[in-house]
């Protein structure tokens, strides 16, 4: 079982130091994983409707969410052999050739230890803020991944799509690998899991409830099986806390180091062996439960 943790890159007292803190500390402890977010603001009010409900609060931390890409090219230089991720990138708020490009150069970085998760996104502010169109932000993203997995093909690279054209054009750096960089799909809503399936990248989600996760498992399978896609990772996103001792109200992969542990088994019935926690807690606790965490997955 491979576990990660989400390093500390949003609120006003982030720093260099203690980002690369946390990430050479996961590498040195055995963590498999580290990963970034991205969030472009944090508009006033601290609030947002989401999907046409009522509006939300949104984190404080918000207000300062540092750059994804740039944090992991800094990590690049500090780590060895962890790998670094990105949990999500809301990619079509980006141009495919400055997002392929970018993504190439941090891969050739680290040696290839480069996953990308992306995603559609949900904030109608950033849509508006980037320049770009909320409607058909589905499609967009599948035509987005088909175009960055030309850019990272060889050249000459081509795309004449309904929403990007790249003229036929030398681009590089290429990834490390010949495939492309490793990419993953943040998706919950059942048409967007299906369309990860299809496109034959990983899937990124969020842990819910067991039922909605053993749901979407076997939706993803399915589409990716019909597709001719096998094998594709998922890595399962927490947003919770493993904590010390255990708690009696607790959501699933959250709680005590036992109760967890427990859980893990049965994430690994559906076929899943790569979990990432993104804790509220401070970054020396989290490195010593998940320590604990992984003395016991390994067992």
């Amino acid at each position: 079982m491979k576990l990660g943790l989400t390093l500390p890159t949003a609120g006003a007292d982030v720093s260099p130091e203690s980002i690369a803190k946390v990430a050479e500390s996961a590498e040195r402890i055995g963590l498999a994983s580290v990963w970034t977010f991205e969030r472009l603001m944090y508009p006033v009010g601290g609030a947002m409707a989401i999907g046409g409900g009522d509006p939300v609060p949104l984190p404080d931390g918000y207000g300062s969410v540092w750059d994804p890409i740039e944090t992991l090219a800094y990590l690049a230089a500090r780590t060895r052999t962890i790998t670094l991720g990105t949990s999500v990138v809301d990619s079509v708020l980006h141009s495919p050739i400055v997002l392929a490009r970018r993504l190439a150069t941090l891969d050739r970085l680290c040696g290839g230890r480069l996953v990308a998760g992306l995603g559609v996104g949900w904030m109608t502010a950033e849509y508006e803020a980037a320049g770009v169109p909320e409607k058909q932000r589905g499609p967009r993203f599948g035509e987005h991944i088909t175009a960055m997995r030309k850019i990272w093909g060889p050249n000459p690279v081509e795309h004449d799509g309904r929403f990007y054209r790249i003229t036929p054009s030398q681009i590089g750096p290429k990834p490390t690998r010949p495939e492309g960089v490793a990419v993953l799909a943040g998706a919950m809503a059942p048409a967007a899991v299906e369309r990860a399936g299809r496109l034959g990248v990983g899937w990124n989600p969020i842990m819910m409830t067991w039922e909605i996760l053993d749901g979407m498992v076997s939706m993803f399978r399915a589409a990716a099986d019909k597709a001719g896609h096998e094998s594709l990772p998922i890595v399962l996103k927490v947003n919770g806390a493993v904590t010390p001792s255990p708690t009696d109200a607790r959501e699933p992969l959250t709680g005590g180091v036992e109760q967890v542990l427990e859980d893990l088994d049965r994430v690994r019935g559906a076929g899943i062996d790569h979990v990432a926690w993104a804790m509220d807690t401070d970054p020396d606790e989290q490195l010593t439960v998940m320590a604990d965490l992984l003395r016991g997955a390994n067992a």
